[in-house]
């Protein structure tokens, strides 16, 4: 079959790579009719994040079961097209059982521990996402194995297109999370650093919440324009932290949001300034937004993380933690704690998702899809391939 594969830093082709083969009874084949391009992928393909062998890369996928094994029973039967959720887990474990499937205890056994080290005793696997994440081929390809298919995919309905049902194998369920963590009950003001996809998705979110106000935050005046269109929120181009906190507050009678949500993750636009300082403490990339997001936030308020950290930062606030009394979450999102409800919201038309899509392409023409989204060439917001 052909497949995008990583080679190493900023290289990244379609190969010829073996068929994918059912290797345990509760394993699916399916066939990828859609796949997306992740922000989180430019962080392998970054080489910022290691993986040291080729690997199939993608984990926002979707297509038809051509196989299944003899232990998936009758939760997925050869013809159904189904979304498959990036977390792989296991459903039965501890964390699976409390709705954390990014913390399975069964499908990432080589590199999975209650550390939660730099290299080592990481979280549960998830598709095309590095050796320490399990090592899984992933779903940009013709094919893929997915483990665990009587408890991951979802069957969905021929009323909806593989556009319209695309994204909720990630940026939804992500972006959903971060309100969710904040216990968003109607009436709040919130605040999303970063206006990609998991920031748009965080916006649709907020107002499927109740959300009183949403203000979106980027560095990018392209990615707010397409961010107001889709969510109808208000905008602020980020041309440094102190005015952009400043402004928050002012939006807030002084106090800050409710809820910042932090979308943007450990390699943020940087000057020569934030570099020097990232030399200098022998840290991988910046965690300014999420100090930004700390700042503008009000007292007692939350603060979520959907952006990846993937290493420690020197000076961290803790002590704007603590005065402040700031509640924050964040990790991998629990895609199929909410995936059966977002799934209803798109069937009953309470939320849009494939109005982020900027570019479709032939899977042969990834690696230009890879370069265009890195560098924020030609207005691209999402790439969506089609093997």
């Amino acid at each position: 079959m052909k497949a995008l594969v990583y080679h190493g830093m900023r290289d990244v082709r379609v190969d010829t790579v073996e068929d994918p083969k059912i290797e345990d009874a509760r394993d699916a084949i399916i066939r990828v009719t859609s796949t997306a391009i992740c922000g989180s992928d430019l962080h392998i393909y970054n080489g910022s994040i290691p993986q040291p062998r080729p690997m199939v890369l993608g984990h926002e996928f979707m297509g038809i079961v051509e196989e299944v094994g003899k232990g998936v029973g009758g939760k997925l039967k050869v013809g159904d097209r189904v979304v498959v959720p990036f977390p792989i887990a296991c459903g039965t474990c501890y964390f699976c059982n409390h709705e954390l499937p990014g913390h399975c205890e069964n499908s990432n056994p080589d590199h999975y521990g209650p550390e939660g080290g730099l290299l080592t005793e990481k979280g549960g696997a998830l598709f095309g996402y590095t050796d320490i994440y399990g090592g899984y081929n992933g779903g940009q390809a013709e094919f893929v194995r997915v483990p665990y298919a009587d408890f991951g995919p979802r069957v969905i309905p021929d009323s909806l297109t593989d556009e319209q049902a695309l994204f909720l194998t990630d940026i939804f369920p992500t972006g959903y999370s971060g309100i969710d963590w904040a216990d968003v009950k109607g009436g709040e003001f919130i605040a999303i650093f970063g206006s990609g996809p998991v920031g748009i998705m965080a916006a649709k979110s907020a107002w499927l919440r109740g959300a009183a106000r949403v203000v979106i935050i980027d560095t990018q005046q392209y990615r707010l324009d397409k961010a107001k269109a889709a969510t109808n929120s208000e905008i602020i181009l980020w041309d440094n932290a102190k005015n952009v906190i400043e402004q928050i507050r002012a939006m807030s009678e002084g106090r800050g949001a409710d809820v910042c949500v932090e979308c943007v993750g450990f390699e943020p636009d940087r000057d020569l300034l934030d570099r020097a300082k990232a030399v200098l403490n022998l840290e991988k990339g910046s965690p300014k937004v999420l100090e930004a997001c700390m700042s503008a936030v009000r007292r007692g308020g939350v603060v979520t993380v959907l952006g990846v950290y993937s290493s420690p930062f020197d000076n961290f606030p803790i002590h704007q933690f603590f005065d402040k009394g700031i509640t924050i979450r964040g990790g991998q999102a629990p895609a199929q704690k909410h995936i059966d409800k977002l799934l209803q919201y798109v069937i009953e038309g309470k939320v849009v998702l494939d109005d982020i899509i900027s570019h479709r392409l032939p899977l042969a023409e990834a690696a230009h899809g890879y370069d265009i989204f890195r560098n924020k060439k030609d207005n691209c917001l999402k790439v969506v391939l089609t093997p």
